[in-house]
């Protein structure tokens, strides 16, 4: 890896306060839509996509930290969602029956969404103080696409620059 292939890190201390804070929001996008999306796990998701199109464009470190927390949370949606499907087919549809795959299934997205839940508030806690902090998979991925500089990018916004 070539260092000259991406933009600097910015340091803790380089970073706005309100940049932070937005930064943290991504995170916590969880939590605002979680009582409302009981019924609906979908709901955290949508909720994650709004934040990260509405605060991509305001830094690097904002934008690094929404697509991580959208990226990050479509396993555990998918997973909630074929646990309510689950549920609907026992409960009100009696098509299935619960059964020793099923509470496999339900220990696993227990245990899927408590590991989200601690690995989003250290996010969240790391972004407030102006830090990075990088999720398995979705981390080097969020780093490789904010951070990594593309020259076609970089011309075609320098060619729109007005004259000075």
């Amino acid at each position: 890896m070539n260092l000259q292939e991406y933009h600097p890190l910015p340091q803790p201390d380089e970073i706005p306060q309100r940049e932070k804070e937005d930064a943290m929001g991504a995170y916590l996008m969880m939590f605002a839509a979680a009582a409302v999306a009981l019924p609906l796990p979908v709901i955290n998701l949508i909720a994650a996509i709004v934040y990260y199109y509405l605060n991509k464009n305001k830094s690097r470190f904002i934008h690094f930290h929404a697509l991580q927390s959208v990226l990050s949370q479509i396993p555990t949606t998918l997973l909630n969602w074929g646990l309510l499907i689950w549920l609907l087919q026992i409960y009100f549809f009696e098509a299935a029956e619960p059964n020793s795959i099923f509470t496999g299934y339900l220990i696993m997205v227990i245990i899927a969404n408590l590991l989200y839940f601690i690995f989003s508030v250290i996010a969240a806690v790391k972004a407030r103080n102006g830090k990075f902090y990088y999720f398995l998979f979705f981390g080097p991925y969020s780093y490789e696409k904010v951070f990594r500089i593309r020259p076609e990018k970089e011309k075609q916004q320098t060619v729109n620059l007005p004259p000075q």
